[in-house]
Parts: structure tokens; sequence; C-alpha cells
């Protein structure tokens, strides 16, 4: 189906930012350093982005604006103005400090959304040291991988995500200390031996606190993002990025002072942070924290509620929302709503239709990744959608389309999508591993791993990923950190995972399991070894679906062919077989 190009909106019908409709202008003029200059930088100089999302607020006149505006699963309500939020990070980076939290010690993040993971994330930075949020929902191996790796010194954590991974914090011994956030009294357990109370210390710490001095190119936030080989990988951002954070949540978000913003995204992930924390919060705007999860009514009960403005959600979520169906968002008032904007995997053109039906409002993809740390490529709001496309590159960004050379390619030819490197947010390093860091560089380019083509007018448009990396429900899914779990449950001889196309995650994790002698491949074997990975990783993670096979192809090396597997699983053409191992 065709789908027709969705005119920009007039400007009397949108708040936007006029220097976004001369586009073609502004990229030419477009300067960093010009616009570093709207960043009020340290006191004694020096950049720190806690100073920039917090501080700074807290000391004008924005102080007693609303910074968060958060409700809890038992429909609890809090707000924190920007003077609290300061008040706050300024105590627990106190205690921070008198635990021996030094500049560039890794400190891990593994809550819900709950107010003390942003008081905490913020006081992690105000110390000097790295943050490094996890996915609420993981497992205790991939917790266990990430602190082992990163040699985190501190874990802060809830006391239910505390017993999830109990176990696995014995094999940790650079960990030094786990601060417990029992939030309202909501567990009864005592603590464990060596654990402390964040609501203890909270209460003992000094409201007086400097911020420890860091430069904009000082480590801040380490994000840990899968590949198709060996374990995820942390991808070390800058306190610089800021800069982008807060210029993408004007172009991109079009965020306005007196905008109410909700973005959907869990903190353990990049969108999380860098649009759920820093995005909003430099450019001083009031934002809601849903700690609940997806349900389609709860979500427009919130938007009318708080009166949200402007919204950021995934793909996903979209389609879950259109599966509700047209008639749900009628029975809720959400005529606050002007803008609305998606990430974390290609959206189709049909939710961009739905959300003009059901919504009066179209939703405006846009495109990035851990390691770009923040918006590159983006439908804006002055400029027309082509649905289906991920938009044009944001001022300040060359972005093309390359081959295998690193050579750009002509319009319409689809190739790699790469970046010029040099933008704020771009990830400095890989943590400890800077040959793989180096890998992602070709010819004067970052190449991203995403196969995409542009058109004649500067618009990107996405194929698919060049290697075996699965997007399932915005999360990009490490094929080999799946199989590494499969392949401990006693059963399993050989297992190789995929991403199956999926009407509503975008894809599924699919794994093909050979076992091992003695064994039958039965239905409860199945459920068996499902719920063994679940324990593992995570629900989201783990596979959906297992299909028991005689033997895996194999290279003559003997590495798992995953594209053959893909090909036969979705009636695909085999293409090359010739270093197919023979049986």
């Amino acid at each position: 189906m065709d789908y027709p190009v969705i005119a920009k909106p007039k400007l009397e019908e949108i708040k936007v930012r006029p220097n976004l409709d001369q586009y073609d202008d502004l990229v030419k003029k477009f300067s960093w350093q010009e616009l570093r200059k709207e960043l009020d930088g340290l006191p004694g100089g020096g950049l720190n982005l806690a100073h920039e999302a917090i501080d700074r607020h807290a000391r004008g006149p924005r102080a007693d604006r609303v910074a968060m505006y958060w409700e809890g699963t038992g429909s609890e309500e809090e707000r924190y103005t920007f003077a609290q939020m300061k008040e706050l990070t300024d105590k627990f980076a106190n205690v921070l400090k008198g635990l021996g939290v030094e500049k560039g010690d890794r400190v891990f993040l593994f809550m819900g959304r709950i107010p003390e993971l942003y008081v905490a994330f913020f006081s992690i930075l105000k110390v000097g040291a790295i943050a490094g949020p996890l996915f609420s929902a993981f497992g205790p191996d991939p917790v266990k991988d990430r602190l082992l790796d990163s040699v985190a010194k501190v874990l802060i954590v809830t006391p239910d995500l505390r017993n999830r991974i109990s176990d696995i914090l014995k094999d940790l011994p650079d960990l030094k200390h786990v601060i417990v956030v029992n939030k309202d009294n909501r567990s009864q357990e005592p603590l464990a031996q060596g654990d402390i109370s964040y609501e203890k210390e909270m209460a003992a710490a000094s409201p007086d606190f400097q911020i420890v001095p860091t430069t904009e190119e000082d480590f801040s936030i380490m994000h840990y993002t899968s590949g198709t080989t060996g374990k995820p990988k942390g991808a070390v951002h800058a306190h610089l990025a800021a800069l982008q954070h807060m210029a993408t949540g004007r172009w991109a978000l079009d965020l306005h002072d007196d905008d109410i913003y909700w973005c959907t995204a869990d903190p353990g992930w990049v969108t999380g942070t860098s649009y759920g924390m820093s995005a909003p919060w430099t450019n001083g705007v009031s934002q809601v924290i849903y700690e609940g999860g997806f349900r389609a009514s709860a979500w427009y009960q919130i938007i009318q509620k708080y009166g949200v403005t402007v919204w950021y959600t995934a793909p996903t979520a979209i389609r879950m929302l259109m599966k509700a169906g047209d008639h749900v968002p009628k029975r809720y008032d959400l005529s606050s709503l002007r803008y609305m904007c998606s990430v974390g995997e290609p959206l189709n053109p049909e939710a961009i239709v739905w959300g003009l039906r059901a919504l009066d409002l179209a939703f405006h993809d846009n495109w990035w990744q851990t390691e770009t740390g923040a918006i590159l490529i983006a439908n804006y709001p002055i400029q027309e959608i082509r649905p289906g496309s991920m938009g044009r590159p944001i001022p300040g960004i060359k972005a093309a389309i390359i081959d295998e050379a690193g050579s750009e390619v002509k319009p319409g030819e689809e190739g790699d999508l790469a970046i010029r490197p040099g933008w704020p947010s771009m990830f400095r390093t890989y943590w400890h591993n800077q040959e793989m860091y180096d890998s992602k560089f070709k010819n004067g380019w970052y190449v991203t791993g995403d196969r995409a083509h542009m058109d004649e007018d500067g618009y990107f448009w996405f194929v698919g990923r060049s290697d075996d990396v699965i997007n399932t429900a915005g999360h990009l899914v490490g094929p080999f950190e799946v199989e590494s779990a499969l392949i401990e449950h006693p059963a399993v001889a050989e297992a190789g995972v995929i991403g199956k196309p999926d009407p509503v995650a975008f894809e599924v994790v699919k794994a093909f399991v050979s076992l091992h002698d003695g064994y039958e491949p039965t239905d409860k074997l199945r459920n068996d070894i499902m719920g063994f990975v679940r324990r593992k990783l995570a629900a989201g993670v783990a596979p959906r679906e297992i299909e028991f096979i005689d033997s895996l192809p194999k290279t003559r090396s003997g590495k798992i062919m995953r594209r053959l597997l893909k090909a036969r699983e979705l009636g695909l053409p085999e293409g090359d077989t010739s270093t197919l191992e023979e049986d």
C-alpha cells in the first residue's frame, strides 16, 4: 500500500521553534561550539550533566517548578520541584562520597521507575562517578555480566530486585556496597547483612554538596549494548552529551518551557536516560514518571490527568494501543497532546495513519542508537512526514549511505547507514574493549550496523540490520547471550537464535535447539527450557519460540549460520552455502 506524504502543519497549529522551518539554512550555518554557550557550565569551569539538568534550574527562576510528577503502581502521587531535586541529589551525593565513591568509579542502578532512581542517577554524576542504569526486568545473569565487566563498586537496588539477584552477589568481588531503596516500606524483610539502607543514610545526610569538578570529556553514563558475538559491551558517554540532549529535546521533541512531557521508556535503556532524564531537564521542562507497566486505559488516563503535551514512546507500544482499539482513546480527554514521537525500532506507516485517525496527531519517528547517545535523524515538527522514513539528520550531523569500501552511494541505493564522527553525545569507548570500538569505524565513518537508503530529498529509510542483533520491542538482544543461556540447560547440545518478524514487537526471539542424546523433543521439555532461560535472563529476552532440530547448520570452522536459520524460517533464498559444513 502506498502512503501519502503527511503535510507539515501550519505554524499556528503547532508550537514549533521557528528556525526549523529554515532547516537547510540552519544546517549550513550550524555550530556545536556556538550552541555550547547555552549550557551553564560549572561555577569553577568544566561541565557536569547533573548541574545542567538540576542545579542551574534550582538556583534560578525555575527553582519552584515541578520537575517530576510521579505516579506509582498503586496510584500514589508525588511531585518534586527542581529545588527539591537539588537538595535530594546533594544529600545522596554526600552518602556516596561517605562510602568512598570517587571520580570514575562505576555505580549501577537496578530499580523500577521510582523517584529514588532519578535522585540516585544525578547524585552519581555529582560525585564524578559513572552511572550504569540496568533494565529492571533483567534476570541475574545479565546483571552479573554487566557488574563484572564494569568492575562496579556500588549497586543501588530495591528489595524485590535484590532478592532476584541474591545468588550472584557473592560472585562480584569488586562490589563494595549494596544500597537498598525500600520506598514507603514496601518490603517488610530485614536488610541482608552488609547492605545499606538508603532511607537511613538519607535521613542523616547533609544537604550541602559541591559537585566534583568534571570536564565535558569525563565519562558520565555507561549503557550496555548487545552484539552478535561475546558478552554485551559497555558504551560509555561523556558529560558533553548534555549539549545534544538539550538540543534534540528542542528540535526533535519540540520541548518548550511550559510543556508537560512524558517518555515511556525504562531508565535501564538509553532512551530512558537521554530522553527520560537529561533532555527534558536540561530544558527545564516538567515531566511525568509513571511506575506502572503498559495498559492502554492507564496510559490514556496519565495523559488526561497530567495534561501531557509532548509524548515520546515506542512503536511496539503504539501497535499495542492500536490493538486495544480506536474506541479506547475516545473515552479520555487527550486534547492537551500537541506532539508525539516514536523511537526504538522502525515505525510502520500504519501507526502514523492510526495516530491521525484515533488521536488527531501523527507520530514523528526518529532514529538513534545506544552508541550515538542521542537522536541523530528525525521527522521534525515543521516538516512533512514521509511514513516509513526515519527522517533527516539533525543540524551538526553528517549521515550517509556507504558501500563496503566506505564510499558514499547514490540516492536510492541500499548500503550501510554511517555517521561522520564528532557529535557531542557519541560514545567515547566500549569499556575495556578498544579493539571492538575501533572496528565500528571505517574510512572516517561510524558504521551503525543498520542497512538503509536515502532518497533525493535527504530522508533516510531503514532496510534492516547488517548483523544478527534482534530488535524485540525496541530492545536489542544479542543472540550470543541467549544462546549461552540455552546451552547451560542440561538437555541442550547446541542452540542458534534469530529474530522472527512479529506484528506487535517487530521481532521476537526464536531459538533452534539440538538435544543431547537421551532427551526427547517434547512440549514439556520446551517449556522447561523456556522457563530456565527466562529465570536467567528476562522474559523479554528469552526465546518466545523454540524449535527442536537434529543439527544446526554450521560453517566448516564450526560457526552456527544464523543467516541460514533465518532464511529457512522465512522461506527466503539461502544464498551462498559454499562454506556450509557437510553432513
